[in-house]
């Protein structure tokens, strides 16, 4: 079958736009060093106008480093991780927060600077949402720092604030939205 030159410049564009597209899948213990490096590029630029410098630190070190990831998946988080081009962009996790009332609780999301704003965030969530859903899941839940300009976004995809809360942790204070949306 013979392809005109229409036909060709048709089927490079589809393809190039297939690559374009945005992957996710469920991360693993090789993805730890990967999920380590995202976070240590989204977290400043998330951050800086946020928290305190010292905060960002200790919290990359706390949560983010390779071993606190490899617990965190070792206790029963699910990570997922989306790509571009075969390019990591962003990553997310989650687990069942409360059986008893269907809560999964959306423990991060974070998306690469240069991503932001080209809907990968929204695509992760509706990922993780379908995945809670098909689990059994009826509500998601996250936290929000009350300051943290990602709270708007997350309105914006139907989740609500359900509680105010200041929580200890360590040497630093949480101020956070906690927000649902039902799924």
């Amino acid at each position: 079958m013979a392809f005109s030159a229409l036909n060709l410049s048709s089927l490079l564009f589809l393809s190039q736009n297939l690559l374009k597209k945005m992957l996710i899948r469920k991360a693993t213990f090789q993805d730890i060093k990967t999920i380590h490096h995202l976070a240590h590029q989204t977290w400043w630029p998330t951050y800086s106008n946020v928290i305190p410098s010292e905060q960002i630190e200790f919290m990359l070190q706390e949560i983010y480093s390779t071993e606190a990831l490899k617990q965190q998946m070792q206790e029963g988080n699910t990570f997922l991780i989306a790509e571009r081009e075969a390019r990591p962009i962003a990553f997310a996790s989650f687990s069942l927060m409360d059986p008893a009332q269907k809560v999964y609780k959306l423990h991060k999301l974070y998306v690469h600077p240069s991503e932001q704003g080209k809907g990968s965030g929204k695509k992760m969530i509706d990922e993780v949402a379908a995945l809670s859903k098909s689990l059994g899941g009826e509500i998601l839940e996250l936290n929000v720092n009350r300051n943290n300009p990602a709270f708007s976004f997350y309105q914006k995809l139907g989740f609500e604030i359900y509680q105010i809360v200041d929580i200890p942790y360590h040497q630093f204070i949480l101020n956070d939205f906690i927000m649902r949306k039902a799924l």
